[in-house]
């Protein structure tokens, strides 16, 4: 990975210092990436920022298919942190019809989360449930591998940190399992356990519910 190349600074969301406002990101949001003196926020950009100007094979590759090659990206809380997978594929983009839908798929993560924790003032299962049947029929849009398109690309690392969360929360304070009922996003969910580069930088499960009960459900 990169972990020997970048300098990480830990920003406690509840007290966020105040120069990390006036001198590296006024609009004061978390993550944001300082590289060849610019700042950049908002975490889609960054993995797409990161993908495009860092070593490895790119997530989104705008050459033919590579596969079984070293793959280097950063998600950390909406972003991982930077790792390698060597056993992951890449999108192919001489598929039309994956290029397409992966664009279609990277332009609804906002609507998606903002679904999601919508849901959580109000009935959480209920609310939440055509939020996850979403993805489990984009998940059957191809049968060539277990993610969203097919093989393994950006637009699972922009899906998985959410799902994550709220796949713990709702186990834990609802006592509802999100995969019941949807086979692809159980398996989706199980394949992507198996890349060291996210199960390394998984957070305590239950320090996300601690959190979300802090922030989201204080009557649970």
């Amino acid at each position: 990975g990169l972990q020997d190349k970048i300098h990480l600074v830990p920003i406690d969301l509840q007290n966020r210092p105040a120069w990390y406002k006036e001198k590296v990101y006024p609009e004061n949001k978390v993550p944001s990436l300082e590289h060849n003196g610019k700042v950049l926020g908002e975490s889609l950009d960054l993995i797409k920022y990161v993908d495009a100007n860092f070593e490895g094979t790119p997530l989104y590759p705008n050459g033919p298919v590579m596969t079984q090659h070293k793959v280097r990206f950063k998600i950390h809380w909406a972003i991982w942190p930077l790792g390698s997978c060597s056993r992951c594929s890449v999108l192919d983009v001489r598929d039309p019809a994956k290029k397409e839908f992966g664009e279609q798929l990277l332009s609804h993560v906002d609507t998606f989360t903002k679904e999601l924790f919508l849901s959580l003032k109000g009935d959480t299962v209920q609310q939440s449930s055509p939020t996850f049947e979403f993805l489990e029929n984009a998940l059957g849009k191809f049968d060539d591998g277990p993610f969203l398109l097919g093989q393994f690309s950006l637009v699972d690392v922009a899906y998985i940190p959410f799902v994550e969360r709220f796949h713990i929360v709702l186990a834990e304070v609802f006592k509802h399992d999100i995969t019941e009922g949807r086979p692809k996003l159980a398996t989706w969910i199980e394949e992507l356990n198996k890349i060291d580069a996210y199960t390394q930088t998984r957070r305590d499960p239950q320090e996300i519910v601690e959190l979300f009960k802090n922030r989201f459900l204080p009557q649970h």
